[in-house]
């Protein structure tokens, strides 16, 4: 990869989340949002052949400034609307409030207030594009539905996380959720089981006069699988990688781990505690503080992640056996501030990164 250009913001406070729109094949241009402070940000760049180290533009599209001055936002996730096609994006932080803005008719068109803190991570189902899923500094983890704004699960309770909720992620199926947290633990919960279907399809149902009708959230309180065996700290990032989970805390390393053990003819349990296996640990210089997440391409071929020194580490996963994953450290001598987020473009050939000191940097491959 070399470096093709960045950018700061005028507001000059940390930038907290970035993410490519992935709904855009690669050929168009690449359309990507940044949070940080009350703003949330769409830019676009031409994406440019590979080798071609042609003209930097980048183009601030939109810039959504939330109309409480003390909202920092965290995280910002793309859909789009299954009617109309046109891209969604939802931004969330400090004050616990979903905003879901619209690119195209430059609106905010929903909000969604439920949690009772900040948020610290929304993603979107992978199949169904009306499904949000948001995980939050009071211990829970919900699930809503864009059209209906029925709050449809919230996971959290008996068995659920003992602190903040910091990051979670659907499986290419979206039949199960993968969440982690301060408490150290990383929590598996089954988002198929028959009783979360019938609450999705119900929460597409309105009155005949398409007003609400009041939903009954479905509580779940027991994960299928939970482990601390992983971590012994903040675990603030964790990914699917295929029936694998990737996950990171501020101990300078990447795990890739699976729940259970290798042996699948092995089912009943022989702890209480739930065994785990790890399958790979990457080292990560400079990792050691939290909040720092990382990024895969669509095709989980490689994996990026910025650090506290503003490196970014790229790993690339498409090998024959773990053991072989080598790692390349891009770096810029201007780029020394801590990078909280990575972005990667569908394929991998552009990676968007953003700062503690709200600068952006983009990275093409050669």
């Amino acid at each position: 990869y070399h470096c093709t250009g960045n950018w700061r913001e005028d507001h000059g406070q940390a930038l907290f989340g970035v993410a490519v729109n992935p709904y855009l094949s690669d050929t168009d241009t690449l359309v990507f949002a940044t949070a940080g402070f009350n703003r949330v940000t769409v830019y676009q760049s031409p994406q440019q052949p590979q080798g071609n180290t042609g003209s930097n533009e980048i183009e601030m599209v939109q810039c959504y400034a939330d109309p409480d001055p003390d909202e920092n936002f965290y995280t910002v996730a793309w859909s789009y609307d299954a009617d109309t096609k046109k891209p969604i994006l939802a931004a969330a932080g400090v004050r616990g409030i979903i905003r879901i803005l619209s690119p195209a008719s430059m609106s905010c068109i929903r909000n969604f207030i439920g949690h009772g803190n900040a948020i610290n991570e929304l993603k979107f189902h992978p199949k169904d594009p009306n499904i949000l899923l948001s995980v939050s500094r009071d211990h829970a983890l919900r699930v809503w539905n864009l059209k209906t704004e029925a709050n449809i699960v919230i996971f959290g309770g008996v068995e659920g996380h003992r602190d903040e909720v910091l990051s979670a992620d659907f499986d290419m199926s979206g039949e199960k959720i993968v969440s982690c947290g301060m408490d150290h633990s990383l929590k598996v919960w089954n988002f198929n089981t028959e009783n979360i279907k019938e609450a999705v399809k119900a929460s597409y149902q309105t009155n005949p006069n398409g007003s609400k009708i009041t939903f009954a959230t479905v509580n779940c309180h027991f994960p299928e699988f939970s482990t601390r065996d992983i971590h012994r700290n903040y675990v603030d990032c964790c990914r699917w990688f295929g029936d694998f989970i990737i996950s990171k805390s501020c101990e300078n390393s990447v795990i890739c781990w699976k729940p259970g053990n290798l042996d699948a003819n092995r089912n009943e349990k022989t702890t209480i505690e739930d065994e785990s296996t790890i399958i790979q640990k990457l080292d990560a210089k400079d990792c050691d503080i939290w909040f720092i997440r990382f990024s895969m391409d669509s095709e989980e071929k490689c994996l990026a992640l910025g650090n506290r020194t503003g490196k970014i580490l790229v790993w690339d996963l498409d090998v024959e056996h773990p053991s072989d994953i080598r790692c390349s450290v891009l770096s810029n001598p201007k780029c020394v501030s801590t990078i909280r987020q990575t972005s990667m473009s569908r394929s991998g050939n552009t990676i968007i990164a953003v700062c503690d000191d709200a600068t952006i940097w983009r990275w093409q491959k050669n």
